[in-house]
């Protein structure tokens, strides 16, 4: 999945908590908040002196979006998104959810649905089901 593609389907599913996040969706769209912050916090220092007004207008849009995508990564490592309570505990919290968010999906079907590589079941992580033989001569 490219930066844009990532960007596109977290905005797309704004507010969708259920389904499951490849991890470049993830990641890509956290790169994006980062970005947004680091505009945004720039333009409040040239424009309103400081004061937070476009950063506080981005990171209220940004909000729900990130918690989705969030939670659709975790449920793609078979975890609920409830799990992102864990960033409360001060740092333990933020180093659990850090190393859930970057496992690799569970191949095929999990209890909050298909995997959004594609692989089958029993392929490990490969979306073409794995290593093929070369083709008889």
């Amino acid at each position: 999945m490219s930066f844009s593609d990532a960007i596109k389907s977290a905005f797309s599913k704004y507010a969708t908590f259920s389904g499951r996040a490849r991890r470049s969706e993830f990641w890509y769209f956290y790169l994006f908040s980062v970005i947004v912050n680091a505009a945004t916090n720039l333009l409040d220092r040239v424009l309103f002196d400081g004061n937070a007004v476009l950063n506080s207008i981005a990171a209220l849009a940004l909000l729900l979006p990130t918690l989705a995508v969030g939670a659709r990564r975790l449920h793609d490592t078979d975890k609920s998104g409830f799990r992102l309570f864990w960033a409360f505990l001060p740092v333990i919290g933020w180093i659990m959810l850090i190393v859930w968010w970057v496992q690799d999906s569970q191949a095929g079907a999990n209890q909050y649905g298909e995997n959004p590589k594609g692989a089958p079941a029993g392929a490990y992580g490969a979306p073409y089901g794995g290593p093929t033989a070369p083709p008889a001569v």
